[in-house]
């Protein structure tokens, strides 16, 4: 799921703004002069670097990222006893690309968080935990005193494409939205694509294989363009992007054709298997809110395991 490329290395996982926080750098948070790499999986000591960040900036940093899909796990001082470097209400974040901004104190306890939010990261199943950092024994730090910690994974938006704007997709794109699928419409044609015809999605006007490229190939592309042969184009290259979902309005007769196709051009039997078409959950849909609920319903089974 993420690019094994190593983040940044330091020798010590405090922020470069000093120990306790430094709430005056939350200028630069925004546009930190070193970009995220993606978290490696089998990475050991290596650590991201800290941007500076009050809590109003890593909670954005936090939502941008998982509203594109983007996993990842935050730290939140609960309690502080005896002397320790960390104030309650300090956040650190750690997404999955492997951008990180905040602070929980600095130093050695910092590291050890960092390290907690890097495991958390990686795991699909992780799950809220409260933890406590002793800093003299455990870490360490001649402070002594000890933190107490909040580890949340904060789960991303699954990215849905949506191939067409006519009028399944009008009524299908909001709900995905609605239901929290962070959904993107492409169509070639102008005026199509307006948000203004689709409340809370974002809206492209171009090729597919162009503009729509912007959407992580982790989530799921529906294809329901105006021309068949368009929609042909559109589920082969989806296919090829290595969408973990792929999916199609038609009949049963133009799913069988649509298979035949991608057989004729070489598409293995796994790849052709994993198109869905007709697409929809069978309640005998006919008009575009009622194949939008079936669509929908569809996705949310796929996306809870229950499908």
């Amino acid at each position: 799921m993420r690019d094994p490329v190593s983040p940044p290395v330091r020798d010590e996982a405090s922020p470069s703004h000093g120990g306790h926080g430094g709430e005056a750098a939350q200028a630069e948070a925004r546009s930190p002069q070193r970009g995220p790499r993606p978290l490696a999986e089998s990475e050991e000591v290596a650590l991201p670097i800290p941007a500076p960040g009050d809590v109003s900036a890593v909670l954005s940093a936090a939502a941008e990222h998982a509203v594109r899909g983007v996993p990842g796990a935050m730290a939140t001082v609960l309690e502080r006893h005896g002397s320790a470097p960390g104030t309650p209400g300090q956040k650190l974040y750690l997404s999955a690309d492997g951008t990180c901004i905040g602070t929980v104190g600095g130093g050695a306890v910092e590291r050890a968080v960092l390290e907690s939010l890097v495991a958390m990261v990686k795991e699909p199943s992780a799950r809220h935990e409260v933890k406590t950092y002793k800093l003299g024994p455990e870490l360490g730090m001649c402070c002594g005193g000890r933190l107490v910690v909040l580890l949340e994974p904060i789960a991303a938006t699954v990215p849905a494409l949506v191939v067409g704007a006519g009028h399944v997709a009008t009524a299908t794109a909001p709900l995905l939205a609605r239901v929290g699928f962070a959904v993107t419409v492409v169509d070639a044609r102008e005026g199509w694509a307006d948000e203004s015809r689709f409340p809370n999605v974002r809206c492209l006007t171009g090729e597919f294989d162009e503009v729509g490229a912007e959407v992580d190939p982790r989530g799921v592309c529906l294809v329901m363009t105006h021309d068949h042969a368009l929609d042909q184009r559109a589920i082969e290259w989806a296919l090829r992007r290595g969408f973990a979902f792929v999916g199609g309005i038609g009949s049963r007769a133009k799913a069988e054709r649509t298979r035949q196709r991608l057989e004729a051009k070489g598409f293995s039997e796994a790849d052709r298997a994993r198109v869905r078409m007709p697409l929809g959950v069978d309640i005998g849909a006919r008009t575009p809110d009622e194949i939008a609920v079936s669509v929908v319903a569809e996705l949310v089974a796929w996306r809870r395991g229950a499908r």
